[in-house]
């Protein structure tokens, strides 16, 4: 799957659990147009927010999707708890296979930068040449990278698990120090970063 969709929802104070227990039943079952790749619930950065990431097999598909729910009653199941729904859409790097589900982390960071307004294809050439010395075996691996394509323009995410917040440190310590990380030329086409750290619902493909 190459286009994906990042739905980001902001809930009341102390329901995440509860929202978190509609999901699961509202994402449930097996569609062959759409895939859902991770959940995870917000630990670090901006609170009480829920990610979910979802893989489509083509446009008509995502859109069918956006169609089903903006059109829907409490499509999640989850508008007693909602104060806020963030909606985007994302196509894979083509030089980058997301990992498959599985227990990768449970400590989710999702990376999202802003980029000046010819950033991206330089961005996209630094990361191809760097992403495979940065996710060997001595560092750690990316779940995927993917650029938006809609809302403010050029901006890209990209999704890294580790296995404690210690391990984060250490390998993005030492990619730098030795000159692994970050991609070549990447900085100058920076506007704006930003960090989330999540862990995953039990239910999420992702753990």
């Amino acid at each position: 799957m190459k286009l994906y969709e990042l739905i980001t929802f902001t809930v009341r104070v102390r329901t995440v659990a509860t929202a978190m227990t509609s999901l699961e039943l509202c994402l449930a079952g097996d569609n062959a147009n759409v895939k859902l790749m991770g959940c995870w619930a917000s630990e670090i950065g901006p609170l009480n927010q829920i990610a979910v990431l979802r893989g489509f097999v083509d446009e008509a598909s995502r859109q069918a999707e956006r169609e089903r729910y903006l059109s829907s009653t409490d499509a999640f199941g989850i508008e007693a708890c909602l104060t806020d729904m963030r909606v985007e859409n994302y196509t894979l790097f083509d030089f980058i296979e997301p990992l498959p589900a599985g227990r990768h982390g449970p400590f989710y960071e999702l990376r999202v930068y802003d980029l000046v307004p010819s950033g991206l294809a330089p961005t996209l050439k630094g990361w191809e040449k760097a992403v495979g010395p940065r996710t060997t075996e001595q560092y750690s691996p990316v779940y995927g990278a993917f650029y938006a394509t809609d809302g403010q323009l050029p901006r890209y995410l990209h999704i890294w698990p580790y296995a404690t917040l210690e391990e984060r440190l250490d390998v993005r310590t030492r990619a730098v120090q030795e000159g692994v990380w970050p991609p070549e030329n990447s900085g100058p086409q920076l506007r704006d970063m930003h960090s989330t750290i999540y862990l995953p619902a039990s239910f999420s493909p992702l753990q």
